[in-house]
């Protein structure tokens, strides 16, 4: 996966830096593992909003991706690898032996033609699901899971990937993309290696339409605003606004929102850094 810089030859193109694409070998996804999405754009069912700057972007098809890799022990070849809207990762396509077809995300390294399989008896290599108490110390992973049998959770999204670092009683210790480290049970499920698709995170829009495109309107600041519509808003001129907060008031740097008493910060070894 590489990147590309488009020649300044209007506004929009001046700082676009956009994916080369290469690595897709497949431009209509497979019919049986697609359903159609509906967009919200921010509004609940009375039709009013409640979330805001969302709305409008391009009509997007659902692809059905297997995050479980339940079918144990069944070699399956990698037919293509393709894009998918709903995700920054790419997707594979696999047909199974047993002529079942499912998509996966596309780990780094994945190719059209290899095999893949999942299950306890599966040798730690790219693409192969694994419980965490067969996989090696050391290895990266991706699409982990938090409860065994529940669906890869964690580790999903372009470039990232966790370690296993350790094995202690009924858990392993992993160290996940945040640089938080945490237990995790040893019969839940990963995927060797890092998700594919490395450079999105090099990737610049260019122009503010690339962001109607996805389905995001334009933001506006609350230091721009009326005292009446933000607790930052209001004052001569350019005033900084006070306080970094939200609408509603609460703080909004370095404010701790996580719940203190949570039933998960028991598995939680190190905080993630800052």
């Amino acid at each position: 996966m590489a990147v590309r810089k488009l020649k300044p030859t209007t506004p929009g193109q001046r700082h676009k830096i956009i994916g080369t694409f290469e690595e897709i070998t497949a431009s209509v996804p497979e019919k049986s593992l697609v359903v159609g999405k509906k967009a919200s754009g921010g509004r609940n069912n009375q039709g009013k909003m409640t979330m805001r700057y969302l709305g409008g972007g391009h009509k997007r098809a659902y692809r059905l991706i297997d995050f479980k890799r339940t079918k144990d022990g069944v070699p399956a070849s990698v037919k293509s690898i393709e894009y998918d809207p709903n995700r920054s990762a790419r997707i594979a396509l696999l047909y199974y032996a047993d002529g079942a077809k499912t998509y996966i995300l596309a780990p780094q390294g994945l190719v059209v033609g290899q095999t893949v399989i999942s299950g306890a008896d599966a040798a730690p290599e790219v693409g192969n699901a694994l419980p965490l108490a067969k996989i090696p110390i050391g290895t990266v992973i991706h699409n982990v899971e938090l409860r065994p049998g529940q669906g890869a959770k964690m580790v999903r999204s372009a470039g990232a990937f966790a370690q296993l670092t350790s094995r202690e009683g009924d858990y392993a210790i992993i160290k996940m993309p945040s640089g938080e480290t945490r237990k995790i049970l040893l019969a839940c499920k990963a995927t060797i290696g890092s998700v594919g698709n490395t450079d999105h995170g090099l990737e610049k829009s260019g122009k503010a339409g690339r962001s109607r495109w996805l389905g995001r309107r334009p933001h506006n600041r609350g230091v721009v605003m009326n005292p009446v519509d933000h607790p930052m808003g209001g004052g001569e001129g350019r005033a900084s606004g006070g306080h970094p907060r939200s609408r509603k008031g609460l703080y909004a740097k370095g404010l701790k929102t996580r719940a203190p008493k949570k039933h998960s910060s028991k598995y939680i070894v190190e905080r993630r850094k800052k």
